[in-house]
């Protein structure tokens, strides 16, 4: 299953940079020269492929939600391959172990009484790598994976390495349910959904996967790996005191609906504002960049609930800021009746089980200012009115009983 190699929204790449903003060449490259021809690629993928292009230029992990079969391996394998990079993809079971991963002992160190680990062609030496069943990893897998997830660092026994990783990406159809598994998935500072396409661009899938079949390892190579390492040392140099006050209130505004945001993920996810500024060729963020924020969902229902509140604080930016920020910005996600009703039947059960304190009424009540405001752009006004009235029952509820 290892492998090692050398080398829905919108789809159009940030526009080219002025003059006057001298952006790092690499950026630029990265956007037009890699990320929008996998948008092309790969069909109905824009989200995930730019998910990707942050989390890369951020130095950070990405996660993805989905079933198997929806490219998110041949994605990775493609974006390592356009940047020259090394590659390895493991399908992760209950009984893996270490070894399949990171390599066996050395036979011959190990007759001279040496503990060293033959790493060629395993996960040491990859820069980019992608765990599929991510949440299948075992207590002996787990353990060496959040080393090299905190640090990048392999360790085993006495032997310590640092590694050449820039970037892991993990895929699971299901959400962690125990500790153990929740401190792994943490470490995956974006998520992102991940699904098959819809029934009406099957046609684009099946021509642009005949394509991709027929390249035979030709491919325009876009940044080198030496690049990309520089643009991560560059995210720290973007200046985010333009939106220092929005993301601020918007860290705020989470926490108060109930979205649980650490304070060491707090700081991290500056890093994704400031990738997005740098891949839009500018020095300096500005509010079209706090749509990264959208994917540090713990859960799907928090979803919505994190997308409306993060929108309202993309919506300050100016049309200037839009126009040369990052087209994912822009992407206006559609209210769904169904989970908006899912939602309030979640809300209704906390409810109904009494003894809420001040502080978990409060939540409640917040995030049920969130979902009205959700309510009034359905398009379906049976649904709109029907959901509307559940709303004002429930508000009245938790009104009577403070």
């Amino acid at each position: 299953m290892n492998h090692l190699s050398e080398s829905e929204g919108a789809s159009t790449p940030p526009p080219a940079a002025s003059a006057g903003n001298r952006p790092p060449t690499a950026a630029l490259r990265l956007a037009h020269d890699v990320l929008a021809p996998l948008k092309t690629v790969f069909v109905g993928k824009d989200e995930v492929i730019d998910l990707l292009g942050v989390c890369l230029v951020a130095g950070e992990h990405l996660f993805i939600l989905g079933p198997p079969g929806t490219a998110k391996s041949a994605i990775v394998q493609e974006l390592s391959i356009r940047l020259g990079g090394h590659s390895f993809d493991y399908l992760l079971t209950r009984f893996t172990e270490p070894n399949e991963l990171f390599g066996p002992f050395d036979i011959r160190r190990l007759r001279e009484g040496e503990l060293v680990t033959n790493t060629e062609g395993m996960l040491p030496e990859a820069e980019f790598v992608f765990l599929d069943e991510l949440l299948n990893a075992n207590s002996a897998v787990l353990n060496s994976l959040l080393m090299v997830l905190n640090e990048r660092v392999f360790r085993r026994g006495r032997e310590t390495r640092s590694l050449p990783l820039v970037m892991v990406v993990s895929a699971s159809n299901r959400l962690p349910d125990d500790d153990a598994l929740g401190a792994l998935f943490d470490r995956f500072l974006a998520r992102v959904r991940c699904d098959n396409v819809a029934s009406d661009r099957l046609g684009e899938v099946l021509t642009a996967g005949w394509q991709l079949g027929r390249m035979n390892g030709s491919r325009p190579l876009g940044p080198s790996m030496d690049d990309i390492r520089a643009l991560q040392r560059q995210v720290s140099d973007i200046d985010l005191q333009p939106v220092r006050t929005a993301y601020l209130e918007t860290i705020h505004r989470l926490r108060q609906a109930g979205i649980t945001v650490s304070d060491r993920r707090a700081v991290r996810l500056q890093r994704l504002v400031a990738a997005s500024a740098l891949l839009c060729g500018r020095q300096h963020a500005n509010h079209s960049d706090l749509w990264t924020l959208r994917y540090i969902w713990d859960t799907e229902e928090q979803r919505e609930v994190i997308a409306a509140i993060v929108q309202a604080a993309v919506d300050k930016a100016e049309p200037a800021e839009l126009q040369s920020g990052h087209p994912r910005a822009q992407v206006d996600r559609q209210p769904n009746a169904e989970e908006v009703a899912a939602d309030l039947d979640r809300m209704q059960e906390s409810a109904n089980r009494g003894g809420l304190t001040a502080a978990e009424r409060s939540t409640l009540q917040d995030q049920l200012n969130l979902i009205a405001g959700r309510c009034g752009w359905l398009i379906d006004a049976q649904a709109r009115g029907f959901l509307q009235q559940r709303i004002e029952s429930l508000w009245q509820q938790l009104k009577t009983e403070s």
